[in-house]
């Protein structure tokens, strides 16, 4: 009976806590459904639909515990303060590792609008540093590259997608693997 009569005045905020917990559960599973059915179409890696989802799956809850702030009765004044406070500190310490996010950036881009996949010869057009290899991994914050002597490479995301790319062969990885498997015989 006591119980009862807690949650008696509570009873919308708790009907309204449940209703966006559904919709929030709903919406991030429809989302992560959508990213792995565009990655496996577009033959991405695995573990960058997962980096990705992840993503996502995080952006709703803060999102949640926004609107669920609003929902038990916190006002817009009150929101606002924390993350005016919240995010001036956030500016300060980020903008001392803008690179990451930049690249954690570049690489979100890459997942959704990047024509190279891993197993890809490219060429960056690099006046300093051309570059000639064959893209062996694709992460959150750089490429791992295979350079024709063997040598990996690691090249920052947000530089490819300022710099000029020419795909010179495609699935050049398969193509190395048949060479070396059929000098073998």
């Amino acid at each position: 009976m006591v119980i009862f009569k807690f949650f008696l005045p509570h009873k919308d905020a708790l009907v309204a806590t449940c209703i966006l917990v559904v919709v929030l559960v709903c919406v991030g599973s429809i989302s992560n459904l959508l990213i792995r059915k565009i990655g496996r179409r577009r033959h991405i890696n695995e573990a960058r639909i997962s980096l990705i989802c992840r993503y996502i799956s995080v952006s709703l809850f803060l999102l949640g515990i926004l609107i669920e702030a609003f929902i038990l009765g916190a006002k817009f004044e009150d929101i606002a303060v924390i993350f005016s406070s919240v995010f001036a500190i956030l500016g300060i310490a980020l903008f001392a590792v803008w690179s990451i996010l930049s690249n954690v950036t570049s690489g979100i881009i890459m997942f959704f609008n990047f024509p190279y996949k891993i197993g890809d010869k490219i060429e960056i057009h690099d006046k300093d540093f051309p570059i000639k290899a064959i893209i062996e991994d694709i992460r959150a914050f750089q490429l791992h590259l295979r350079l024709d002597n063997g040598d990996l490479v690691t090249y920052p995301n947000n530089f490819l997608l300022q710099k000029a790319v020419t795909l010179v062969e495609k699935d050049a990885l398969d193509t190395e693997f048949d060479d070396e498997g059929s000098g073998a015989t």
